[in-house]
């Protein structure tokens, strides 16, 4: 990228750098920390055309909830999710979007989530 002069890179945070939730402080310091590496990152790339896309998506079907090992938490996340989660394309058409863009345009953060979704 660096050589062509133009890219995009998307890094993939959550809802929850901008709304918490009781029991979620160590994911929530994750999910800052790529931001915070997408903002840095954002910084070095852009005398090389190259801009970067944080994508923050509430509850989408697709989450890998079987990463989580408490067997409770895990739990209530996909009662949690199941009844509100948005389809997997709603985050691809999110991605599509900030890589659209032209030139001259940098989409630096996309939050979005279902409108069903308190959180």
């Amino acid at each position: 990228m660096n050589q062509q002069k133009a890219g995009c890179i998307v890094n993939v945070s959550s809802v929850t750098v901008h709304k918490f939730w009781r029991g979620g402080a160590a994911y929530a310091a994750t999910e800052f920390a790529v931001r915070g590496l997408s903002e840095g990152l954002r910084e070095e790339v852009r005398p090389y055309n190259i801009f970067t896309t944080v994508v923050s998506p509430g509850a989408v079907a697709a989450n890998p909830l079987n990463s989580i090992t408490e067997r409770d938490v895990a739990e209530a996340m996909r009662e949690r999710t199941a009844e509100i989660a948005q389809a997997a394309d709603s985050f691809a058409r999110a991605v599509a979007f900030a890589i659209s863009q032209p030139e001259d345009v940098g989409v630096n953060e996309i939050l979005f989530r279902p409108t069903r979704q308190q959180l």
